[in-house]
């Protein structure tokens, strides 16, 4: 019997959402800190057969964290030990900012859903900076073989302009590509005023050419670009960004981010309505998420990576996701419901998946 449900209805149901995320978030830090982490990594670490290439990297499990987490980059290694094949960091903006006004995190228990207006809140990209260089030599040292990837999801500062948006991404290019292992531009956070806009391909174009270029100018390297986008785009939408990824070389499109609608929900109207404006993240994006990377597929074959990401929940949400076209899955909001075993689960149950299907 799975006593994570329980301990979550008794000890954070109850509290402000974001004041129990960092509750959770420093327990799971604190378990790293004292060693347990690394022995709990003998029993959490994915099984060899679910090894994943992609971005020329070697994965140890196609199950990973997704931004939102870890904002600033503080417990890539604990959360490794949990069983992530990989972390995405961020959203790291060029500047450091406090974020929107609290509250500005919820739950809806019933839906098995968060609905967040963050605003990106981190200490900005020179600061996030040493903490990844110091993530990825710790990983290296401790996976000598096949260590957990680093993602790094960088946005907009809230204060700069739009007409300002391409430099301001550059600065955390610069900063951040040297320890990444690869690099998400993301345009579709609906908490960021006027961000979204610059999911039009017309802008889109120019930032993506300028932001890869930077990244591996300063890494010396290839660093693996990747764009995340939003469920609410239109079909035609979602077609026009993967030609552009394909016109610009991208290595990859991320599907999807929150939603801002509040179609389909179970929890009362009036509730919802009165926690205000924000991205919807969890269960109810399982089938649009999944729409949207059917149609990227569609529009892309083989030739880019496709991450998928919202809804996801179980093992079978995962190995949809990869039957769907799909190299790698991501999951966040389901953390915050099933515990610090979460991905441990995803993994085992991936295997039992593949074996059952091989026989």
């Amino acid at each position: 019997m799975r006593v994570y449900p329980t301990f979550f209805k008794l000890a954070f149901s109850w509290m402000d959402a974001e004041k129990a995320h960092k509750i959770g978030f420093q327990g799971i830090r604190a378990a790293h800190r004292s060693g347990a982490g690394r022995i709990l990594s003998r029993i959490t670490a994915p099984d060899a057969s679910l090894r994943t290439e992609a971005l020329g990297l070697t994965f140890p499990s196609p199950f990973g964290l997704a931004a939102g987490f870890d904002k600033e980059g503080h417990g890539i290694e604990a959360l490794s030990e949990l069983g992530f094949g990989h972390v995405e960091v961020g959203t790291i903006t060029g500047q450091a900012q406090p974020g929107n006004e609290k509250p500005r995190l919820f739950r809806l228990i019933e839906d098995k859903a968060v609905i967040n207006r963050m605003g990106f809140n981190n200490d900005g990209a020179a600061a996030v900076a040493p903490r990844l260089k110091s993530a990825r030599a710790a990983l290296q040292r401790q996976y000598p073989d096949v260590r957990p990837v680093i993602g790094v999801n960088i946005g907009k500062t809230k204060l700069v302009e739009l007409d300002d948006a391409t430099e301001d991404y550059l600065v955390s290019a610069r900063s951040l590509a040297p320890a990444a292992d690869y690099l998400v531009v993301n345009v579709s956070s609906p908490n960021t005023p006027g961000l979204r806009l610059l999911q039009n391909v017309e802008t889109l174009r120019p930032l993506l050419r300028a932001v890869g270029d930077a990244a591996d100018e300063a890494a010396g390297r290839h660093v693996p670009l990747l764009v995340k986008i939003a469920p609410d785009l239109s079909d035609d939408d979602v077609d026009d960004v993967a030609r552009l990824a394909l016109d610009l070389k991208l290595d990859g499109i991320i599907a999807t981010n929150t939603t801002i609608s509040r179609d389909g929900l179970v929890s009362d109207a009036a509730k919802v309505e009165s926690l205000g404006a924000g991205g919807l993240s969890g269960a109810p994006l399982k089938q649009r998420s999944l729409d949207v990377l059917r149609r990227l597929k569609n529009a892309v074959g083989d030739q880019l990576v496709l991450i998928a990401v919202g809804g996801v929940e179980t093992p079978q949400d995962v190995q949809d996701r990869l039957d769907a076209g799909a190299t790698l899955v991501q999951g966040y909001t389901a953390f915050l419901y099933e515990g610090p075993f979460w991905a441990s689960r995803i993994n085992k149950g991936l295997v039992k998946l593949r074996q059952r299907a091989a026989r």
